[in-house]
């Protein structure tokens, strides 16, 4: 057990400094660009006063932003310092942590909604996370999580394969989607006795003014950073940028269709 939480601890570490790399391109260019989703997630679970709210690997705030425009007692936590300083920049009236979302600093029983936007994917066990997730939630609370829809609806694929190829041992392209399959995100929930009463499919348009903004929005994600890296800017620059051609509109703008998913899922157990 010890071991594991050392590998956990590990990660979070790694993953802070990863996408701490390029904070401030990650708050102003790209995690925008999931906003659709976030509004429908909040519409969804008619968010106001009176909700605590955790954003769980809050990044710079996105999603917390509009749940503090809407009322709510605002928490989050997130592996990178710097993303935690932009988000507490953002909603001075939140509290945000930095740690490991393996292991919550938070009572059980505290939070009414609780939000894991994509950020299953860079914890080293999931379903820790999530036992995590279904500890801190109120008896009476929701617990929803966010993923990438099915690889062949989301454009951002055939940039997660150009850059997969660049790496000496190339991962494949559809890593990413290791939780978009039809049910899979349900199961995973359920192993820790959340109940799914609820799932839906939002269409994010990535849209950026030029490539130059693409590149810089693209490569400051996570992942992104250990690739570069690994490879180097201008490799990975010249892949991206060829990569990206299909979705380039007559005006210059990058245009890319994606469509994410969540499941909302309720306590059941104890």
């Amino acid at each position: 057990m010890t071991a594991e939480i050392d590998r956990g601890a590990q990660l979070a570490v790694i993953q802070g400094e990863l996408w701490g790399a390029a904070a401030r391109d990650w708050a102003e260019l790209q995690e925008p660009m999931f906003k659709p989703l976030w509004t429908a997630i909040m519409n969804e679970m008619n968010v106001g006063p009176g909700i605590t709210f955790f954003d769980a690997g809050c990044g710079s705030g996105g999603a917390s932003v509009l749940a503090a425009e809407l009322g709510t007692e605002v928490y989050g936590l997130d592996a990178s310092e710097e993303l935690i300083n932009i988000a507490r920049e953002r909603v001075p009236s939140g509290d945000f942590s930095v740690g490991d979302l393996e292991v919550l600093p938070y009572r059980t029983g505290v939070f009414d909604l609780l939000l894991a936007s994509n950020s299953l994917d860079y914890v080293y066990d999931p379903i820790k996370a999530l036992f995590e997730l279904r500890r801190t939630c109120r008896s009476t609370g929701i617990v929803v999580v966010t993923t990438w829809g099915l690889p062949e609806f989301c454009d951002q694929r055939e940039i997660f394969k150009a850059a997969s190829l660049t790496l000496p041992s190339p991962v494949s392209e559809d890593a990413a989607f290791a939780f978009s399959g039809k049910g899979v995100l349900g199961a995973l929930v359920e192993q820790v006795g959340l109940k799914v009463c609820g799932f839906r499919e939002i269409d994010c348009i990535f849209d950026y003014p030029d490539v130059e903004n693409f590149w810089r929005a693209q490569s400051s994600a996570g992942p992104m950073q250990a690739i570069l890296q690994t490879v180097g800017e201008e490799e990975l620059k010249r892949t991206l940028l060829r990569a990206v051609r299909p979705f380039v509109m007559e005006d210059s703008r990058v245009r890319m269709k994606n469509r994410l998913s969540f499941v909302m899922a309720m306590r059941w157990a104890n």
